[in-house]
C-alpha cells in the first residue's frame, strides 16, 4: 500500500518477542487480519497483541500510544489499549514496536453493529469526554489542522476518480469548494482520536465495547472525529451522535467536510491495493453529498 513499507512476518515478530522480551518467548504467534494501513499486528498467545509500524510515518506512534493512553484511559468511557512493552528495532527492523494487552471484539468491518442509535449515543459520548481530558503538552494531532490544507489532495482523487467514472467531479468540486468556505476553528485545541474508521472500533456481541490505534490522537480541531457520522451511522442514528457528541454547527460542517476529504482521497489512493477501506471512503463520499444535498 505505500513504496516505503517494511516486510513484516511471523518469523521477524518471533525473533523481535524473544529477544526484547523473554517472558514471552515461544507463545504461539497469529496474524491479525485487518485492513489498517500504517501498522501490522500479531496475537501473542492469549492475552498480548504486538504491533509494528509498517511505514516511517507510523514509528512515532508507538511512544506516543505508550506515554498518553495510559493517561487518557481512567477518563474514557470505552475501552482502550494497554501497552504492556515498547521494543527497540532490532533484528532487522527499523522501528520502535510494541505489546499491548489483547482486547477481545471484533472491528466494526467484520461485526455489524446490533443497534446504531445505541452505538452513536456510545461513541458520542466517547468523543466528549475525550474532548473534556486536559490537553496541556499533549502533542498535535495529524488531522487537529484545517481541512483546508488538504485542498490539492482533494481536488487530485477528484480528477482522478471523475476520470474513472467513480465520482461525479463537478458535484464532488462543488461540494469542497464549499468546505473551504466554512468558518473555521478558532477555540483551544482539544483532545481528538483523529481516526474514528470501522477498523478502529471493537464490538463484542454487536455493541460497541472499545477503540483502538491512537496513532493519529492529539490535539486541534475536534472536527475530524466528526466523520464516523458519515463513514459509519445512518442518518437517523447521525443526528443521536451529534447530540452526543455535543458540537456546534461549524463543527458539524467541518466533520462532514473531512468525511468528503477521507471519502475522496482514501478511495482514489487504495481503490486497488485495500479495497476494505475504498468502499468506507466510497461511503464516506456518497453520504456526505447526499447530506450536503439537504442542507440548504
Amino acid at each position: 500500500m505505500h513504496a516505503d513499507e517494511v516486510d513484516i512476518d511471523e518469523a521477524l515478530v518471533g525473533r523481535l518477542v524473544a529477544a526484547q522480551f523473554p517472558q514471552w518467548a515461544g507463545l504461539p504467534l497469529t496474524k491479525v487480519r485487518s485492513a489498517g494501513t500504517d501498522n501490522a499486528m500479531y496475537r501473542l498467545g492469549t492475552d498480548l497483541t504486538v504491533r509494528l509500524p509498517r511505514i516511517p510515518g507510523a514509528a512515532g506512534d508507538v511512544e506516543k500510544e505508550s506515554r498518553w493512553l495510559p493517561r487518557l484511559a481512567p477518563h474514557l468511557p470505552l475501552t482502550v489499549p494497554v501497552p504492556l512493552g515498547q521494543g527497540v528495532p532490532g533484528e532487522g527492523f527499523p522501528f520502535p514496536w510494541a505489546v499491548y494487552r489483547w482486547l477481545d471484539g471484533d472491528n466494526l468491518f467484520d461485526e455489524p453493529l446490533a443497534e446504531q442509535h445505541e452505538a452513536a449515543a456510545v461513541l458520542g459520548g466517547f468523543i466528549t469526554a475525550l474532548r473534556r481530558i486536559d490537553a496541556t503538552d499533549a502533542p498535535p494531532s495529524y488531522r487537529g489542522g484545517p481541512v483546508l490544507t488538504r485542498d490539492d489532495e482533494v481536488r487530485t482523487a477528484i480528477r482522478g476518480l471523475g476520470a474513472d467514472g467513480a465520482v461525479d467531479a463537478d458535484a464532488a468540486t462543488a461540494a469542497w469548494e464549499g468546505v473551504l468556505r466554512l468558518p473555521q476553528w478558532e477555540g483551544a485545541p482539544v483532545w481528538l482520536h483523529g481516526d474514528l474508521l470501522p477498523g478502529n472500533l471493537l464490538a463484542r456481541e454487536g455493541r460497541l465495547s472499545a477503540v483502538i490505534d491512537f496513532g493519529v490522537a492529539g490535539v486541534g480541531d475536534p472536527a475530524c472525529d466528526m466523520m464516523a457520522a458519515w463513514t459509519l451511522f445512518s442518518a437517523g442514528a447521525r443526528e443521536v451522535f451529534r447530540e452526543s457528541a455535543r458540537v456546534d454547527d461549524a463543527t458539524w460542517a467541518r466533520g462532514r467536510g473531512w468525511a468528503l476529504c477521507f471519502g475522496l482521497t482514501a478511495e482514489y489512493h487504495y481503490r486497488v491495493t485495500n479495497p476494505v477501506l475504498a468502499s468506507v471512503a466510497r461511503r464516506a463520499v456518497a453520504e456526505a453529498l447526499a447530506d450536503l444535498s439537504t442542507v440548504v
